[in-house]
Formats: C-alpha cells, structure tokens, sequence
C-alpha cells in the first residue's frame, strides 16, 4: 500500500484539525509519543491531540486516503505497545475528557479519553462508581472495549456490562450513536472485540451506589498453604468482595520488615462493595491464614483505590495472561517452585478470582466469551536488555504452561504483541467469526489493525 505522508500533507492535516498536531520537531514530541510500558521507542510521523469527534473523523479520513497507519491512543496502556506508530499517526484522546452525569438517573456520558481515575474521583463524589480496572491512569475507552475487569467486577460485572451507549466515529469516518437499539451488531462487537470497529469518543455508563468500601492492600506470607487458602477463601467470599492477589518477591516498601524484603509475599488488593461491618468480618477470614506482614484494610471511599501514580519508572516486562479452574495445593506449590526459580528483578503471579455479576450475563450477550472462567492468572517478569529479555520470555512460557488447566481463554486487554492463536483464544467458539462478520461491515479494509486485531471476514 502506497503511503502518502509529508509535511506538506501533515500541514493539511492540521488546517482541518481543532486540536493540535506534534511533529517530531516540534517541543514535547518525546513526551507525546512515551507510552505506559517500557520497551517501545517508536516515533509517529505525527500524533494529533483531537479536541472533538470531528477531530477524530478527520485523522481517520486521513489514515484512509494516505494509507498511513493509525494508532489510537486512549491512556497509552496497552501492552503490546498499540498506542504508538512507528512512522504512522497517533490519534490522541486524552482531551476527550469531559463528565457529565446524571446523578437522579445513576448514568454518566464521558470522554474517551478520560482515565479510570479521574472518572472514579468525579462520580465518587455522588458516592456513585462505575467499574473498570485496577490502574487510575488506564483511559476508560480501551479498558472498557476489551471488556473491563476491575475491583468491581463480581459485585457490578465487567465495564462492558455497565456500558449503556457510545459514540463511535468508523472507518468512514461517520460518528455512529450505537446502544442495544441503534446498531445493536456494532454494539455487540465493541462490548469485547477491543479498538477493531472504530473510536469511542463518548461512552455512557450506568452508576452503582458505592459510598464506601472496606478495603485497601493486605499482605501476607506466600507460602502454597497461603496461596491456596486465599482462594479459597475468595471464591466463598459474598460477591461484594473482589480481590487481586499478586504473589511475588517483597519489594523494599517502608511498611515490610526489613527481612521480609525479596521474600515471597501475597500482596492483595481487597475492595468490598457492601456494609463496613461485613466487609471486615469478611477480610478477617483472610487475616486469619496467616499473621499479616502489613495490613492497610479499612474503610475509605472507593476513589482510594486509584491512586496518584506520579514517578512511576518506566519498566520493561514479559507477561502472560490466561484462565484457570482452581488454585489446590499442588497448583500453589507449583507457582512457589517457579516464582523461587527465577532471579528477575521482579516477577510475579498475579490472581483474580472472578464470579459474581459478571457470570450472570450470557455468553454471547457480548463480544467477552469468558462468563464462566473461575480465576485469571497473569505472570510477569521485568527485564533489563535484549538479552535477558529471552530468558525472561522462556521462563513466562515454561511457568504459564505449569499452570494450564481446562480453560484456554485469554483476557484480550493483557494479551502482549503475540501470536494470532492467542488473539483467536480471546474470542473463542463462535464469537471470533461473528466478529470478523462484523469487522466485515465497518472497516471492510482493516483500517483499525493496530491492535488484537481481529481480520474483516474474506478479507
């Protein structure tokens, strides 16, 4: 394909445009062009901060007509380093931040672009909160596309399952208002088939009352009694609680004992939906596995959860992420083993324990086929170099494959730059091939390929 990109047409560009183009000459270029995750050098012939979806349409006729590739940037937290182009063009919608709510009707129209954190902040103080990750600075439009699972989930379901409406700007560049009665294909396939049917400039969510929660961070001794007693313990939980369990070697945080540091630790982070008096008669059950090394549980309002990042390093590491049906003894044994085996920086097995609300949703009610998957499981390693990117690479490969069970899902928003099998395990069964029928419709012509992509059906 002929790619038709100069400054001349870079110029032209920018006089159809309300918000601002970045040139690599021009001041902040770096900036604009850093990502989240660590690892991704890639310089965009031009990133385009849109100030509206007509900003949003016009990048897109752009990326049409030259051929360009377009990337879309919503926080600039996807791990395969989507968000940026070498070369191509970056659509930007961090300016796409506004609010508006309706606190009587318990809904919310947002920006695209609008972080988790800022949104969670705005709607707390209604004492309201829509679900969405487990990171503030994650943009509400590429979590909630790829389905949404965060703090809420087995209390109010995924994002996906709180998404009333979107403003969708397509591959033709015509801005679709799409809801279960206004493209109801469309709005199938963007409730988990990710950014591969078009921009979401607005989303409008539905509200939860959630005044406060009992939660915060608890940390325990990882040893495989401990691990598996937590989820246990999880799983029989009221669905008020959600919890992510991150078993890995204790960083050196001021409120670890000193010896504790770089020993296995369960670090969890707890949020419970409900009553204070439940949440901590609850929570006690998980403080009675062991004799907590730091316990940080109370109650706080949910916005708590998310926050500031400020100074956060840049880091460079090899994931996995997958589905599995239980964590017995001998599952835990083996994340011990493998966690003690490796010497990287920081590596980790990361445990979430689903259920609840979103379990109540069909299956094919939406593009997100896992309703009925018990436990995500995410492992990492951090590494320095190419060389020791390899090694860090075999090692998540080798531990992933240790704990494969039944479910060979995976969670399409943690998927790295892999291969298409893993991209066809996001979408199992017959969701992959509507999918593709859908894709078909509204970008017949891949323009929307920087991502998992999901290929247009004979295409």
């Amino acid at each position: 394909m002929h790619v038709n990109v100069s400054p001349v047409t870079i110029s032209s560009l920018r006089a159809a445009l309300n918000g601002r183009v970045i040139e690599p000459n021009d001041d902040g270029y770096d900036q604009a062009r850093a990502v989240y995750y660590g690892g991704f050098d890639r310089r965009p012939a031009a990133i385009v901060r849109a100030a509206d979806a007509a900003d949003v349409a016009h990048v897109i006729k752009f990326a049409r007509e030259t051929g360009v590739e377009l990337a879309v940037r919503g926080g600039g937290h996807s791990n395969a380093g989507h968000s940026v182009s070498e070369g191509g063009i970056v659509l930007d919608l961090r300016d796409l931040c506004e609010f508006d709510i309706d606190v009587e009707g318990r809904t919310a129209w947002a920006g695209g672009g609008l972080t988790a954190g800022a949104y969670t902040t705005a709607a707390g103080e209604h004492g309201l909160a829509t679900g969405f990750g487990d990171t503030g600075s994650v943009g509400i439009g590429g979590i909630t596309l790829g389905g949404g699972i965060g703090f809420l989930v087995r209390k109010h379901g995924l994002a996906i399952d709180n998404l009333l409406a979107a403003e969708v700007v397509t591959a033709d560049g015509e801005l679709l208002h799409v809801d279960e009665q206004n493209h109801p294909d469309l709005f199938w396939a963007i409730r988990g088939g990710g950014g591969n049917f078009g921009v979401a400039t607005r989303l409008r969510f539905k509200l939860h009352p959630v005044d406060s929660i009992v939660g915060g961070m608890l940390c325990l001794p990882a040893t495989p009694e401990v691990i598996a007693g937590f989820i246990a313990v999880a799983e029989a939980a009221p669905e008020e609680l959600s919890t992510i369990a991150n078993v890995m070697p204790a960083p050196p945080m001021p409120f670890l004992p000193a010896e504790q540091h770089g020993q296995l630790i369960l670090l969890a982070l707890m949020a419970y939906a409900g009553d204070n008096e439940a949440g901590n008669q609850v929570i006690d059950r998980f403080r009675a596995l062991a004799t907590p090394l730091a316990d940080m549980i109370q109650p706080m309002p949910y916005s708590a959860m998310f926050p500031p990042e400020e100074g956060a390093e840049e880091a460079t590491a090899v994931a996995r992420t997958m589905f599995i049906d239980t964590v017995d003894q001998a599952t835990a044994e083996t994340m011990v083993e493998y966690l003690e085996s490796s010497d990287a920086s920081m590596r980790a097995v990361q445990l979430r324990v689903l259920g609840g609300a979103m379990t109540r949703v069909p299956v094919d009610a939406t593009a997100f086929a896992h309703r009925h998957s018990k436990i995500m499981v995410n492992v990492a390693a951090f590494y320095e170099g190419p060389d020791e990117q390899a090694v860090r690479e075999a090692w998540v490969v080798e531990f992933s494959q240790a704990l494969l069970q039944s479910d060979t899902g995976a969670y399409v928003n943690f998927l790295q730059d892999e291969s298409v099998d893993r991209v066809r395990a996001a979408y199992p069964g017959s969701t992959w091939n509507r999918l593709r029928e859908i894709k078909a419709e509204y970008d017949p012509t891949n323009l929307f390929r920087l991502n998992q992509n999901i290929p247009p059906a004979n295409g």
